[in-house]
């Protein structure tokens, strides 16, 4: 039976986490990992992802370009009507964005944290990754394929922002996430009115004119979540009382065979709570199992509380649907 609901769910899939960059914030930089999420599996998955009111598709990795069959993967899933979107390092994009675009590809996502190659290449340790990123995202808007931008922020690439905010407008680039750089270790920014000062002309921009970011401030958009963003690395996370977010998100780490109710869940650090559930019982994929919604319950309830790795856009998509009761599609 059809799981109707007013709003749309997301499902995010990891379908590898090999790689072919370096970028040193990230646990997959390099990786040469041999798992691929098969085109068998996502044939068996979709039609669960449907009836559990799933309508938009986003594959995620490592990097998801280097899927052998992902052309494949975004066809399976628009024939199935589902929205497809990836997030990638660009490095493969200019190649391949007609046979995406032609397989239906709806969005793509590039990570760009520089506003030139001479700066975004040294932070993600690759060689003509901007250049390329910046070609393919031109490549698919001409496609009709809505051209997005992530970039993760931290003390070594604040000041290139307002220069990013500039190139990724003329390109015509049309979302955009500034997400805070998180590591395993205090992020210490020596002066954060300088960053405020910087940054804060990002986000009141004239959004008819200029590319302006997504979600919530990188550092925080209220006093208590900047004081805990400067002095705790902690940031911005979903106001209180309820996450909204674990209501319409399926994260499935492919590999592992887990499903959580955010993609940020997996990559937190030191929070407590159920930590999934398994996407199989007894060798069949199910979704909105017992298990799985006792994980996203608990962190509906305690998740604006507890939560240290929040996006931006997941904080404010939260927000956004307690506030207003629906969110515009591709938000988060």
């Amino acid at each position: 039976m059809s799981f109707m609901r007013e709003r749309h769910r997301y499902l995010f899939l990891r379908i590898l986490e090999a790689c072919n960059a370096d970028c040193f914030m990230c646990e997959f930089a390099l990786s040469r990992d041999t798992f691929r999420f098969s085109p068998e599996d996502f044939a068996e998955l979709l039609p669960k992802a449907r009836a559990a009111g799933v309508g938009y598709v986003r594959f995620t990795g490592g990097e998801p370009l280097l899927h052998r069959d992902v052309v494949e993967l975004v066809r399976l899933g628009a024939d199935a009507g589902m929205r497809m979107s990836l997030i990638t390092n660009g490095a493969l994009l200019p190649k391949l964005a007609e046979r995406l675009a032609a397989a239906g590809l709806a969005q793509v996502i590039v990570s760009l944290d520089g506003a030139s190659a001479e700066t975004h290449d040294v932070y993600r340790r690759s060689p003509g990754m901007f250049d390329n990123g910046l070609r393919g995202l031109r490549a698919a808007t001409r496609l009709g394929v809505l051209p997005r931008v992530n970039t993760v922020v931290g003390p070594h690439n604040y000041l290139e922002m307002p220069r990013l905010q500039q190139v990724l407008t003329e390109a015509g680039v049309q979302q955009w996430e500034l997400s805070a750089l998180k590591l395993d270790r205090t992020i210490t920014y020596p002066d954060p009115g300088h960053v405020r000062e910087v940054c804060d002309g990002l986000y009141s921009a004239d959004p008819r004119r200029t590319l302006v970011p997504m979600g919530k401030r990188f550092y925080g958009d209220t006093p208590e979540e900047q004081e805990r963003y400067f002095s705790r690395s902690q940031p911005p996370r979903a106001s209180r009382p309820l996450c909204h977010v674990v209501d319409d998100v399926i994260y499935v780490d492919g590999k592992h065979g887990r499903m959580y109710a955010c993609s940020c869940i997996p990559h937190r650090d030191g929070d407590d709570g159920p930590s999934g559930a398994p996407l199989r019982e007894d060798g069949v994929i199910r979704l909105d199992t017992p298990v799985f919604r006792e994980h996203a319950g608990f962190f509906r309830d305690h998740g604006p509380r507890l939560c240290s790795g929040c996006s931006t856009t997941a904080a404010a998509y939260s927000d956004d649907v307690a506030r207003l009761g629906s969110v515009p599609p591709w938000r988060y």
